[in-house]
């Protein structure tokens, strides 16, 4: 019971966090980038990116190592990645915008490719990681081959519902309420977290079955 409130909790909170970083990073790419269509359109794209490509990777890592604290390194670096996100992207970012020629209107390809830059180094890393999650589950969830399709739909609907409470928590609270540094560093406490729980998922995972009286 401990384990399937774990792999749940874990699925949920990766969705959760994807979402903020989806919300949160269209806002925070807009002082540079202004709150253009494309600004969106370009996060969008990458987070999709990222989570294509996480899916397909996490599900050939699943397969090789099959353990639940082989997460735990990569969850490390996403989370101090995004805690430290508005230390040191500022400046590639800026980086990306200044290399115009001042006084000069910025090309119009530039306009629309320069946000997809800015999205790709701030935000594929995290989210790529993140996509890890839920393939991975499935793979330490699915002991019967006969439940796979089962399992599998339950942590994908975890993981949605989790992206829907990062859709709106973001949206409605955080916004509001939280300076976007502030939620960035929620956000890799958060990540960190998971990275903590894979272990503790190994350490139960490792027990033996309590033993049948009959």
């Amino acid at each position: 019971m401990m384990l399937k409130c774990a792999t749940a909790l874990f699925v949920f909170l990766g969705g959760f966090a994807v979402m903020v970083l989806e919300i949160i990073g269209a806002r925070y790419l807009a002082k540079d980038f202004g709150g253009s269509f494309y600004v969106w359109i370009s996060q969008i794209g990458v987070i999709l990116v990222a989570l294509s490509a996480g899916y397909a990777i996490g599900g050939a890592l699943a397969d090789r190592f099959r353990r639940a604290g082989f997460l735990a390194v990569p969850m490390a670096v996403a989370g101090l990645f995004i805690c430290f996100i508005p230390n040191f992207t500022p400046r590639l970012l800026e980086a990306i915008v200044m290399r115009h020629p001042v006084g000069q209107d910025i090309p119009a390809i530039w306009v629309k490719l320069d946000p997809v830059l800015g999205s790709a180094l701030v935000f594929f890393l995290p989210c790529f990681v993140l996509a890890l999650i839920s393939p991975y589950m499935v793979r330490l969830a699915s002991s019967r081959l006969d439940r796979v399709g089962t399992i599998s739909g339950l942590i994908y609907a975890a993981s949605t519902v989790g992206s829907i409470a990062g859709v709106f928590v973001s949206g409605y609270i955080f916004i509001d309420y939280l300076s976007v540094t502030t939620i960035f560093r929620a956000t890799g406490i958060v990540t960190l977290f998971l990275a903590g729980l894979s272990l503790a998922m190994d350490k139960w995972m490792s027990r033996p079955p309590p033993e049948s009286n009959g």
